[in-house]
């Protein structure tokens, strides 16, 4: 049957009219090799079998399913079940794709992973597989997100890669993107960039997403083993780039009796340019690293400064996947706003013992939103990308405990 939702990118990299390859024409040579030797081996079973072997071994895969009982009945509404990505192995969904592009790396047989990183997730997690495969790791952070994410950046330091501070512009994941990009220029043939969500150009978005894919297989399979039922009548997640939701709505795509809801940031204001990262919400098509896909912006094009009080989140684009699938309207985009994720974050830490990545936190806050208005009946299956470690410092002062 041919698929209408889950489809693979053209061979330019295009998820109908978004993504691509918009780069000097000296990486582009370099990004077609990696696409190249990436397709030559995905299916190959020892290509299989060793990412098998790490995630099972190494990541911790399975990560359960739990179902927030203490939460759903506050609601009265739809039973909340909750994907654990904060229990893998570095705290969050991003060692997925990571030991997946350290495997790779090194199969090309680079020496040196690089990468950008905002709320520190991504950046222990590339330094985390660089170590287990052997290779260098050099991680590039704004210094607003070196300070706030300070536990991330020490474990950065602890697991041997180099972080580099990043002082232009906004001091965010942006600029850290732009800096680590600027840095990858200067050796890309022993340089593996190692980008940290379905974003960037082809084959990053493709790649990305095939590494995160199993978080959805885990979940359909789970979900029927715990409920009985044969699959959720409502999956959401948090989405800046977009890598945990598409990891988790890739497998349920298809499933048009589903409904799908990713949740960007409103932070302080969806009013004021500059006071969230609402790029679904309130941007339009547009060229940022080396794809085009949905864009906060200026009239001349130039990405706008976003904000949300969860690093991660703060960036001014998305994933091309998701351009796509909001056009053709298979997923609802929503917004949450800085306060209603501190409240969901508190909530779930005292009703469920779990405390959540900030990001995560705008996931659960529509879900109690959504649970509400629904009957307890229905079923709602929440991506929980990451735990609230890193975050500490900012919720503790935000909250004034």
């Amino acid at each position: 049957m041919r698929k209408q939702y889950d489809i693979t990118p053209n061979e330019t990299g295009f998820f109908g009219e978004y993504g691509g390859q918009i780069i000097p024409p000296q990486l582009k040579e370099i990004l077609d090799e990696i696409a190249e030797f990436y397709l030559s081996i995905r299916d190959t079973k020892e290509f299989k079998d060793e990412l098998k072997y790490y995630n099972k071994h190494y990541i911790g895969r399975p990560s359960p399913i739990f179902h927030a009982k203490n939460l759903s009945k506050k609601y009265a509404g739809a039973q909340i079940y909750l994907k654990r990505e904060d229990l893998n192995h570095t705290g969050a969904h991003k060692i997925n794709h990571c030991i997946g592009e350290a495997i790779l790396a090194k199969k090309m047989g680079k020496t040196k992973l690089l990468a950008e990183t905002g709320a520190g997730q991504h950046g222990v997690a590339l330094a985390t597989a660089a170590a287990v495969v052997g290779l260098e790791c050099e991680i590039h952070m704004g210094a607003i997100d070196i300070e706030r994410e300070a536990p991330n950046v020490k474990r950065m330091k602890i697991l041997g890669a180099k972080v580099v501070p990043v002082t232009m512009g906004t001091q965010t994941l942006k600029d850290a993107v732009d800096s680590a990009f600027g840095a990858f220029l200067q050796d890309p043939k022993n340089i593996f960039f190692g980008i940290g969500s379905v974003v960037g150009p082809h084959p990053y978005p493709m790649m990305v997403r095939d590494f995160q894919r199993i978080v959805g297989e885990e979940s359909r399979q789970q979900f029927k083993e715990l409920t009985g039922l044969k699959r959720p009548n409502n999956l959401i997640a948090c989405v800046g780039g977009g890598s945990n939701a598409i990891g988790l709505f890739s497998e349920f795509l298809e499933d048009k009796d589903i409904k799908i809801y990713g949740v960007e940031a409103s932070g302080r204001s969806l009013k004021k340019h500059g006071e969230n990262a609402a790029t679904l919400t309130l941007g339009k098509p547009g060229n940022i690293h080396g794809m085009y896909t949905y864009l906060l912006q200026d009239k001349d094009g130039t990405p706008q400064p976003v904000y949300s009080i969860a690093p991660g989140l703060d960036y001014p684009g998305v994933g091309p996947q998701h351009s796509f699938l909001k056009d053709i309207g298979r997923i609802n985009y929503e917004t949450i706003s800085d306060e209603e994720c501190m409240d969901s974050l508190m909530e779930l830490s005292r009703l469920e013992g779990i405390i959540p990545a900030l990001e995560s936190a705008h996931a659960t806050a529509f879900a109690t939103k959504l649970a509400a208005k629904l009957s307890p009946q229905e079923t709602i299956l929440v991506n929980l990308s990451g735990r609230g470690d890193k975050d500490l410092e900012t919720i503790i002062k935000k909250m004034g405990i």
